[in-house]
């Protein structure tokens, strides 16, 4: 199953939990007792956070396509097929810690292009640090906005 129909699927599944979540909610209010309304109100403001963090998520993830798929058309999308594996199928840590520092030169030669970003992003991730990938990734995604915003590059 393609990653893609597996976070609808899962999507999916949240929004029940959301709507089932939010009608408890309505039901603690009704109770018109003090302590029902503030478990109520507390209650429903967890729907209200699920619904934005999940409408961040695949925002996020729409324009991380569109640049992967940029960077597809354009023949530059990273490949690390031919990096020594574990047993486990990771890449092995120093053939990843050579691929990204040739992808951290890269940045540094050309600060404001944002396929390096997107590769340095890459990098990050296959070394197993993804909170440090998905902050490169967000600048990736601001340097290719201001691209297609300046009209220098097609949509």
């Amino acid at each position: 199953m393609k990653a893609r129909n597996v976070a609808l699927l899962l999507t999916a599944a949240l929004v029940v939990y959301l709507v089932l979540l939010a009608d408890r909610a309505v039901a603690l209010l009704r109770t018109g007792t003090g302590a029902g309304i503030a478990l109520g109100i507390g209650v429903f403001l967890l729907p209200l956070l699920g619904v934005w963090i999940v409408a961040v998520t695949w925002r996020a993830g729409t324009q991380i396509q569109r640049l992967s798929r940029r960077l597809d058309a354009e023949g530059g999308l990273p490949d690390v097929s031919d990096l020594p594996r574990r047993p486990s199928g990771r890449v092995d840590r120093d053939a990843a810690d050579a691929w990204f520092e040739q992808r951290r030169a890269e940045v540094e030669a050309d600060q404001n292009d944002w396929r390096g970003w997107y590769r340095l992003a890459y990098a990050y991730d296959i070394a197993g640090d993804r909170r440090r990938a998905r902050a490169i990734m967000r600048k990736a995604v601001d340097l290719e906005a201001a691209e297609r915003k300046q009209g220098s590059a097609p949509n």
